[in-house]
């Protein structure tokens, strides 16, 4: 979508519209996904409740932000609950919000609190499942290329100022030739 941005001079010689056009406000650069780990076999993990009860899952997606649970039955939206797993780097521990289920037995989560360490543990899954790490390495410089692409263009109103003013200016010399005030 463009905008239009109209500079009107007015002189008994010369009537005119200049018409600049100039880019919208920059829109807001979509999010991004986090990279995921989709996890084959048995993966166990142990949500714990805060009145003390806990249940088993099997967990089938992971990333940074959150993933994906097969659970026994689905636990209600917006519970709060602390995750434990165990990865080739060490135990997981995090804190994290339901989502809303998916199927009966799939369920999202996001993770509300995760430590660096554990952070650290959760990269390291994922980098060792991920199927082709130079893909990873191509989408983030894919991504840096696009967040500069997206950045907006103020040279175009720069030079909008400087042709209005250019404008103004010859509409102000031909008002002054035309009452022979400038010669």
């Amino acid at each position: 979508m463009r905008t239009q941005t109209y500079v009107i001079f007015c002189s008994n010689q010369l009537r005119g519209i200049l018409i600049l056009i100039m880019s919208s406000p920059p829109q807001s650069r979509p999010p991004w996904r986090y990279p995921r780990a989709h996890l084959d076999g048995t993966n166990p993990i142990v949500l714990r409740f805060s009145n003390g009860q806990h249940i088993g899952a099997n967990l089938q997606v992971i990333s940074v932000a959150g993933g994906l649970l097969s659970l026994p039955k689905s636990v209600d939206q917006g519970s709060r609950v602390r995750l434990m797993f165990l990865t080739e780097g060490g135990f997981v521990y995090g804190g994290a919000e339901m989502l809303p289920p998916v199927s009966d037995r799939l369920q999202p989560f996001r993770f509300t609190s995760l430590p660096a360490d554990d952070q650290r543990r959760v990269g390291a899954l994922i980098g060792e499942r991920s199927q082709n790490k130079s893909e990873l390495a191509w989408m983030e410089k894919l991504r840096a290329a696009s967040a500069q692409h997206n950045e907006p263009a103020f040279w175009r109103f720069k030079l909008a100022g400087v042709i209005g003013l250019l404008a103004v200016g010859l509409a102000i010399a031909a008002y002054l030739l035309h009452f022979g005030l400038l010669k």
